[in-house]
This record gives C-alpha cells, structure tokens and sequence, in this order.
C-alpha cells in the first residue's frame, strides 16, 4: 500500500506554478542548506516544453554495459512494488554505476508506460534514456545525462538506496521539483512555505528587471535597489 503524500496536492500544485530555478532561490531563503547543494548539474531535461514536475523520488542503481553473470537478470517485480510504496505522483531516480555512465537506457517507451501505470510523473537519471519522441507522448517527463540507441544489459538493484545523480543526493521519498534547467530537493519541512517565498521573491527581481529597462535608471539607484 502507498504512503500518503506528506504534502497536499494543493501545496503541491502551488510549487508547480514556479521554475526550479526561483523554486531554488526560494529554499536559500529558510537557510537550512549550503546554496552549493541540493540541485542537478549536468542533467539535461528532455521535455523543456512541459510545465515544472514535482513528485516524490523512488530510487534504484543501475547497470548496463556489463551481462549478467548467469541466465537473466531476475524480474523487476521488487522495483514496482518499491515505487507503489512512495507517495504520488512519483519520479524514478535511476544511479547509473556504469563508467561512463549511459551505456544502456532502461527507460524507453516500454518502461515508460509501466512507470505511467505505477503512478510516475518522471525519471531522473544520470545515464541514458531512449525512444524519446514515443516516451513524451506518454506525458512522462526526464531528465538524464544523455540518450542511447539500446537498453544493453539494463540492470536494477540496490533498490530504495540513497542515490546520487548529477551532484545531487537524493533519499527514497524526496520532494523533487524539476523542469527545463534541471532537478533540486524540496525539503519537506519548508515545502508549503516555499511557494510564498517564491512569489516574494518573483515580484522583487521583476521590479528590479523593469527598472532596468526604464527611462530613469542609473546606477546610483540601482545600488539603492538593490540594497532594500
């Protein structure tokens, strides 16, 4: 059985209305973590047409350039079942051991549509995904450090780890919030502040935006601008 959202969808909804890059402005406020941390870095996101993704992170490792030692790989039963007990929506976040990362994409079209049955909004992961156009048309957004042309040897374990993808450390249950400039971690505990500190935040950058391009800008109050 799922555990229920530690959010409600209406918190959630209102995170939806702000990119990840004011989102991430926003959580700096509450100073509870170094503003080096708890972002993506040289992830790119596949859909940049779609509106911001939040959900919660089900995570795993993987490997694909390697076969298995013996037979086939065993069923991924354990991985569905590891994604049903996270709260929806839900977004995968796949570790991907291999060096270089990226060998194999285990998301394509396929898997996409089973993490669409299993309640999934999204993947993260730092190796490939494949069949992209076919994928978006399921509505399932990701983000990952490149794109391939096999699955190659897919491989899924470490099931429910704490996991790292493109610099950043993601725990099983994670609030995410991505779009087109990558992937950052919610903390639950500010969640439902977070959106009003956004909006602050929006409206004092716009005025300094608009001042820019007025008729009565200078640099001297600028400076006093920027110091209020």
């Amino acid at each position: 059985m799922a555990v229920t959202s530690p959010v409600t969808e209406e918190a959630l909804d209102a995170l939806r209305q702000f990119d990840t890059c004011m989102a991430a402005n926003a959580v700096e406020t509450f100073r509870i973590r170094l503003h080096n941390t708890g972002f993506t870095s040289g992830i790119s996101c596949m859909f940049p047409e779609m509106p911001p993704t939040v959900g919660y992170a089900a995570t795993a490792r993987l490997r694909s350039g390697d076969p298995p030692i013996a037979g086939r790989f065993h069923s991924r039963a354990d991985l569905w079942n590891s994604i049903l007990a996270i709260p929806a929506p839900r977004i995968l976040v796949l570790e991907d051991m291999d060096i270089p990362p990226g060998r194999g994409a285990f998301i394509g079209d396929m898997h996409g549509a089973i993490l669409r049955a299993l309640g999934c909004i999204g993947c993260l992961t730092n190796g490939a995904v494949r069949e992209v156009p076919s994928t978006r048309r399921l509505g399932l957004q990701l983000f990952a450090g490149s794109v391939a042309v096999s699955h190659a040897y897919a491989h899924i374990f470490d099931i429910g780890a704490a996991v790292h993808v493109g610099g950043l450390e993601v725990q099983p249950g994670d609030l995410l919030h991505g779009d087109r400039h990558g992937v950052l971690t919610i903390p639950i505990e500010i969640a439902t502040r977070v959106p009003a500190a956004a909006a602050e935040l929006q409206l004092a950058e716009q005025k300094v935006i608009d001042f820019c391009g007025s008729k009565t800008f200078s640099v001297e109050k600028l400076g006093e601008m920027m110091r209020r």
